[in-house]
């Protein structure tokens, strides 16, 4: 690989962290809520509806780190055949700077709250009336850090590079 490609590989990096490190995450969140769901829903079918919520929470986060990939991607044209964008090694480092938010946010957020959902799941079934005002309050309440670390790779990856002049030289460049 040529050092001009090094920026552009970086950015990929992030944007690859972004999307296995939170999908991780959110596959180890799910495997605890549903595991928790399967033992509750064995003994009790009917609550199935208040398990629902507390069991797919954990999987947002994947979501998350997914959104955060795809707008590296887009902000590097690859959606574009007209065009694509070259970073240079800082760039490319800043890219993938502000894709750890999200990336680390998802990952450890989905595990803790997946462990979270499964307390809520197995209260559900001695104290059904309290599913909503405690598990899924709670699970919900982890889910804020995980909005917060998608927010800041958002603000980040928008502001780390002037996109819009790099896409103008890249278009500019192949004569659009």
């Amino acid at each position: 690989m040529s050092i001009e490609y090094l920026g552009n590989a970086l950015a990929l990096t992030g944007a690859a962290m972004a999307v296995f490190l939170s999908g991780i995450g959110s596959g180890i969140g799910l495997s605890i809520s549903g595991g928790a769901s399967a033992g509750v829903l064995t003994e009790k079918p009917e609550r199935y509806g208040l398990n629902f919520i507390m069991v797919v929470l954990p999987g947002t986060q994947g979501f998350y780190g997914f959104l955060g990939g795809f707008m590296v991607l887009q902000n590097l044209g690859f959606f574009d055949v007209s065009y694509k964008i070259h970073l240079n090694w800082q760039q490319g480092l800043a890219v993938l700077a502000a894709c750890l938010p999200v990336a680390f946010a998802g990952l450890v957020t989905a595990i803790y709250q997946g462990k979270m959902a499964a307390s809520g799941i197995i209260m559900t079934a001695k104290r059904p009336e309290m599913a909503f005002k405690a598990g899924v309050v709670y699970t919900v309440m982890i889910e804020v850090y995980a909005i917060l670390g998608l927010l800041a790779s958002l603000l980040i990856i928008n502001n780390a590079v002037d996109w819009q002049a790099l896409k103008t030289a890249a278009q500019t460049a192949v004569g659009g």
